[in-house]
């Protein structure tokens, strides 16, 4: 036994909250917002089953988020759980300006003129926030705003570069809505300067993940993951799929990115509503195959903003993300600005709790088995085989190591019917593995043999009540310890 293993044991911890914590598999992302972002909110959200919140730099300023991520750095130093912070930029966001008190009726047939010039918007000229609109638009295309509740055409562009449009779906429009260009390739670079201000904060915060908004080719993921190793940072990219050119190079864009957040909100204007729900599943199963965390988002339980029950298709939405076996599900609004964001916590994580309850999970033998080609087969193998046998053998816990968070991403995207726990002496994974399907994260520095240290894993998971004597439990490692290689082994132990 390490000499120094106290330290890793939480005495002094709840440890009926840290097991409540990891009753459901499939993670729960939170945004916070001015409903809960309070240390004692926070920490609600967090006993309700919350493992991620999210940071959306569209909104506040930095000083408010770092009070949000004060808040949530202590509650990790307090209490049993490892809550990770997600960072997501607001990207190339094209919207309306001011307009007039605040309502303008706009009727089918009106012809709008959108212009670069500041104005208060009325029915003679409204201000977009997007300088090259008449450089990249052409006669027409759809332009969508409000989610889709306003729709128009573009009917001329002017040589002073102001955009007439006519509108085909009228509607009611208010300052600031959105713009979508569905058939239209902006040019627009993936960070914008608020987006380089943000980042810098989000480095310097050191947060878990960052989330990188309307990603359109690999190219956006590799010139943000360059600031980041430029600047020495740990954080994880995830990559915002809502356009339509991302769907295209969806491949490279998967493997480059740490994760994906299929974000429906936009890519539900920006394509044909139909087509949402198959893109979702293949965006689930390609991340699975890569073993890549993927996040399903927008308008999750959205009735529950004001309401104390959800829409019974917002309990069927919850449950299919998790059928098709997603890391995680998010709220926004719901929990960012809704009246009872700890409640739509718990009925949520109720919801996945009783998917999960029925030992449905995703078919790992269908759609993931280890690739010959992969540069990373054998300890591919060994992972797989681990499942497995902890599969086979009943074991209460599937332990893993890991250096660089591989192991672990690669052991939950097997989906095991076994508990993981996944030691590791990087600290930075130990929040950023609370994202995973399935994966309860230890930090672990120990490097003395390996018997050593399978027993104080085994030791720690049984100090928290996670194991008990006469338990099977099935470990990856890496042998020798001191030359940290690749997953190698797997070792079944009955726990003592």
């Amino acid at each position: 036994m390490s000499k120094n293993l106290d330290k890793y044991l939480y005495k002094n911890m709840d440890k009926e909250a840290g097991l409540a914590h990891v009753n459901h598999r499939t993670k729960i992302v939170a945004t916070v917002g001015p409903a809960c972002d309070s240390y004692d909110k926070l920490l609600e959200l967090v006993k309700a089953g919350v493992n991620v919140f999210r940071l959306n730099f569209s909104h506040g300023s930095h000083e408010d988020k770092l009070s949000i991520i004060e808040h949530i750095r202590n509650i990790n130093k307090t209490e049993p759980y490892n809550i990770a912070i997600l960072g997501d930029l607001q990207g190339p966001k094209l919207r309306v300006g001011e307009i007039e008190n605040n309502a303008l009726e706009v009727k089918p047939g009106d012809i709008l003129t959108f212009t670069n010039e500041k104005c208060i918007g009325n029915l003679e000229k409204i201000y977009v926030s997007y300088p090259n609109l008449a450089g990249d638009v052409i006669l027409g295309n759809t332009i969508m705003i409000d989610d889709g509740k306003i729709e128009v055409k573009v009917s001329s562009i002017e040589a002073n570069g102001d955009v007439k449009v006519m509108v085909t779906l009228g509607g009611i429009l208010s300052s600031k809505k959105g713009i979508n260009l569905p058939d239209t390739k902006i040019s627009l670079p993936a960070l914008t300067e608020k987006d380089l201000a943000d980042l810098d904060f989000i480095i310097a915060q050191q947060c878990d993940w960052v989330a990188l908004s309307f990603v359109r080719s690999v190219q956006d993921i590799v010139g943000l993951k360059k600031i980041l190793q430029d600047n020495g940072s740990k954080t994880k990219i995830i990559a915002k799929i809502e356009k339509p050119e991302a769907l295209l190079n969806i491949r490279d864009i998967i493997v480059e990115s740490d994760g994906i957040m299929v974000a429906r909100g936009d890519l539900g204007v920006e394509l044909p509503v139909e087509q949402i729900p198959l893109i979702q599943k293949e965006l689930i199963r390609k991340c699975i195959h890569r073993a890549k965390p993927v996040i399903v988002a927008t308008q999750m339980m959205e009735s529950m903003i004001d309401r104390v029950k959800p829409n019974r298709s917002e309990i069927t939405d919850v449950a299919n993300a998790v059928l098709e076996g997603a890391d995680a599900v998010m709220l926004s609004g719901e929990t960012a600005t809704g009246q009872h964001p700890a409640l739509v916590v718990s009925t949520m994580r109720k919801i996945i709790a009783e998917v999960e309850k029925k030992e449905y999970r995703y078919n790992r033998e269908e759609d993931l088995k280890p690739q010959p080609h992969s540069p990373s087969f054998h300890s591919d193998a060994i992972c797989y085989n681990a499942c497995k046998i902890s599969d086979d053998v009943g074991a209460k816990a599937l332990i893993g190591m890991t250096q660089s968070g591989y192991t672990g991403f690669m052991l939950s995207s097997y989906r095991p019917s076994s508990p993981l726990y996944v030691f590791t002496k990087e600290r930075t994974l130990v929040n950023q593995l609370s994202l995973s399907w399935g994966v309860r994260a230890f930090y672990y520095a120990e490097e003395d043999s390996l018997d050593d240290i399978i027993y104080d894993q085994i030791q720690i998971l049984k100090e928290r009540g996670f194991v008990n004597t006469g338990d099977v439990v099935v470990n990856t490692g890496s042998t020798p310890v001191d030359l940290h290689l690749p997953t190698n082994i797997i070792k079944l132990t009955k726990v003592d």
